[in-house]
């Protein structure tokens, strides 16, 4: 008899495994920089595909002095809002190319390993989309540092350099906990010994840590290799927010067979409704073109709008050269 997909999978047990294997595989989540709550969840499980989060201003105007007569000038509160886009996106894969696993001690967990896998990279994908076009927003210009374009070594990426990057921040800078960067960006930064190595509790290969910023390395980071120009993003706890959410009309996970097929053909249909959304940037609406953004449109700055105060965007763009 023949093992098939559906002998292994079950799909209402399947589908929370994967987000939940998807989460605990992302070094991003791992090290509170990307934050999944409740709140977050119901929100990306509510109705339509903008989510609007309001919120009060802080209270501005300086205080008055007492005086024997007269009245105090009452001051006002204003408000504005916050807006995440969801995000719907889905990928099948054929039995011929699980099949492999199919003879493991735990085949499901095996194909749910794979599935996770793969959606903790699109996410990272999605984030940095998101990253590029919140910085191209000229409302984030003052969250950006570009030494690029200097010569000699004052284009080049330095422990000053960073300080000057995380001083963007002014004295809201001990938020800013984990910095992202290209491979290549670590290694220039290790042959300098300025990436220290830790072993952490129950996390295997040790962490590496650049100015006391937990180090997240993914060669999806911007870095031009004919220029040997890079990007760091650096990130505060809680700097985007995570919302798995779910919709009776959209089934997460499904199992299909093509019978026609000459030797017969296994489907397993996977379908994530979530928001990623960098807190205190919202979502403009300008230019999307279907139901869903696309990762070109969510690198579009035009989408993108800071709405809180400067020093509430836990989030900086550092440019820079390595040679």
């Amino acid at each position: 008899m023949t093992t098939r997909i559906a002998d292994v999978i079950q799909p209402e047990v399947f589908n929370p495994y994967v987000i939940q294997r998807t989460m605990e595989l992302s070094a991003l989540v791992q090290s509170g920089i990307v934050q999944n709550t409740q709140e977050f969840d119901e929100l990306a499980s509510g109705p339509n595909t903008l989510v609007n989060m309001p919120f009060w201003n802080d209270l501005t105007g300086d205080s008055e002095t007492m005086k024997d007569d007269g009245a105090l000038t009452p001051g006002k509160i204003g408000s504005n809002k916050d807006v995440a886009r969801k995000h719907g996106r889905a990928r099948a894969w054929g039995a011929n190319g699980l099949s492999a696993l199919l003879s493991g001690d735990d085949p499901m967990r095996a194909i749910a390993d794979l599935v996770a896998s793969y959606w903790t990279r699109e996410m990272q994908k999605i984030l940095l989309a998101t990253l590029e076009g919140v910085f191209k927003s000229p409302s984030m210009a003052d969250h950006v540092l570009d030494i690029s374009g200097k010569s000699g070594d004052a284009a080049l990426l330095s422990g000053d350099s960073f300080i000057d990057a995380v001083q963007l921040m002014g004295d809201a800078k001990e938020l800013l906990t984990g910095v992202m960067m290209h491979s290549m960006v670590e290694s220039y930064l290790a042959k300098r010994q300025l990436i220290e190595y830790v072993q952490e509790k129950d996390q295997s290969p040790r962490i590496p840590y650049f100015m006391n910023k937990r180090v997240i390395v993914d060669d999806s980071m911007p870095y031009d290799t004919a220029t040997k120009t890079g990007v760091i993003y650096l990130f505060g706890a809680g700097a985007i927010a995570l919302g798995n959410g779910s919709h009776p009309k959209i089934i997460p996970t499904e199992i299909d067979r093509d019978s026609l097929a000459s030797s017969g053909e296994d489907f397993l249909i996977n379908r994530r409704i979530f928001i990623l959304h960098p807190r205190g940037v919202k979502w403009t609406e300008e230019n999307v073109a279907d139901v869903f953004p696309e990762n070109a449109e969510l690198a579009d700055g035009a989408n993108w709008e800071r709405v809180y105060e400067p020093k509430a965007i836990r989030i900086v763009k550092h440019v820079f050269k390595i040679a």
